[in-house]
């Protein structure tokens, strides 16, 4: 059976842009995965996104003439989504559907270019589903389509931690079960954010046992751990010569760990060759 996230719908619902807000804070993030969307998607296409949300990448990636089917559990977010699609006039361009990550029967389409997985990972914190919800993607990529999947790092969050809830230290069981399992102790479902944090080093193992051949992994927030400001702060050439740095350095081994989110990008091996 798989596990009850009604929870993190409900999160989610509470405060619906918060999503949205935190990746106007983050921006190295933001601005770090799209140049790996630059880099490897191709120049139009479409595109699966699994965890839309209200739309952060949607309306960029709209934008920007890809055809996408936007999918999310959350109804409140995906009206946001929709809503924001609806004022820039772009809605022949994005198909949207109510659906978990890891039963994606209702999705219509089923050849993709690409396959965006930018949240729900997040949130499974039982590795049958983390695999049920790439085995989805893989089903429904076209040969040589490429999957971008992103995880909260197990040891990047501990910056925010510390700055955000310096009490969290107190709660030993949690600190342990994080270090060691990745994920909170307690009974599930609970109230507030209900994660899994990935090690660096299993996410490109967990996507080739599944049968994608692994292209990148990278952190999005190398360098930097929890002090996004100094970067947000940047502007015109400076901001471009410092990503064009952090992007160099992104998939630096020694640092990988650290960042607060993981991307992995994988291609499904070509069924012909």
């Amino acid at each position: 059976m798989i596990d009850d996230v009604g929870d993190i719908v409900s999160f989610y619902n509470n405060d619906p842009d918060r999503e949205h807000l935190r990746l106007e804070q983050h921006r190295l993030e933001y601005d770090l995965t799209w140049r790996y969307f630059e880099h490897f998607l191709p120049p139009q296409g479409s595109i699966l996104e699994l965890g839309a949300a209200t739309g952060r990448y949607t309306l960029e990636l709209a934008r920007r003439g890809y055809s996408i089917t936007a999918v999310d559990m959350s109804k409140v977010l995906l009206g946001q989504c929709a809503k924001r699609i609806a004022e820039e006039g772009l809605g022949d361009r994005v198909k949207f559907v109510l659906a978990d990550a890891r039963d994606l029967s209702q999705v219509a389409h089923k050849s993709f270019d690409a396959v965006l997985l930018m949240g729900p990972l997040y949130h499974l914190v039982v590795k049958t589903d983390r695999q049920l919800a790439i085995q989805q993607a893989f089903s429904l990529l076209k040969d040589n389509g490429l999957l971008f999947s992103s995880f909260i790092s197990r040891f990047g969050i501990f910056g925010d931690l510390m700055g955000d809830h310096p009490e969290w230290i107190e709660n030993q069981a949690e600190v342990r079960s994080i270090l060691e399992v990745g994920k909170d102790p307690g009974l599930l479902p609970h109230a507030g954010f209900r994660g899994y944090f990935a090690r660096a080093d299993e996410v490109a193992l967990l996507h080739e046992e599944l049968g994608f051949e692994t292209l990148i992994v990278a952190g999005v927030e190398p360098a930097i751990a929890a002090e996004d400001e100094s970067y947000n702060r940047l502007t015109g050439n400076w901001r471009r010569q410092w990503l064009d740095l952090l992007f160099e350095i992104s998939t630096e081994p020694s640092i990988l760990g650290a960042s607060r989110h993981l991307l992995y990008i994988g291609r499904k091996p070509n069924r012909q060759g």
